[in-house]
């Protein structure tokens, strides 16, 4: 009943930090964008994790969390919010 632990492969890419015109930055490989569905003026949040250095995301917290609050008071608010939209 003592299973060996699996191993978790990733693709890893590599990316080099290089000098863009009067900036510093990375470039993502064509392959990647087309693999993670980004295109020129995504935006990107950058995730420090502790341990693990840092993760790219998509998903921006501090904004999930302020629409989540937003939703919130609308909700509670939606007879006043209808009322002062006449």
């Amino acid at each position: 009943m003592n299973e060996a632990p699996r191993k978790v492969e990733t693709d890893a890419t590599v990316l080099t930090i290089r000098k863009i015109g009067n900036s510093t930055g990375v470039i993502l490989p064509k392959e990647l964008l087309a693999r993670l569905s980004l295109k020129e003026g995504d935006k990107l949040t950058v995730v420090e994790q502790t341990e693990h250095g840092i993760k790219l995301t998509t998903h921006d917290p501090k904004h999930a969390k302020a629409m989540k609050i937003a939703r919130e008071i609308m909700d509670e608010y939606r007879d006043t919010f209808q009322a002062l939209a006449k």
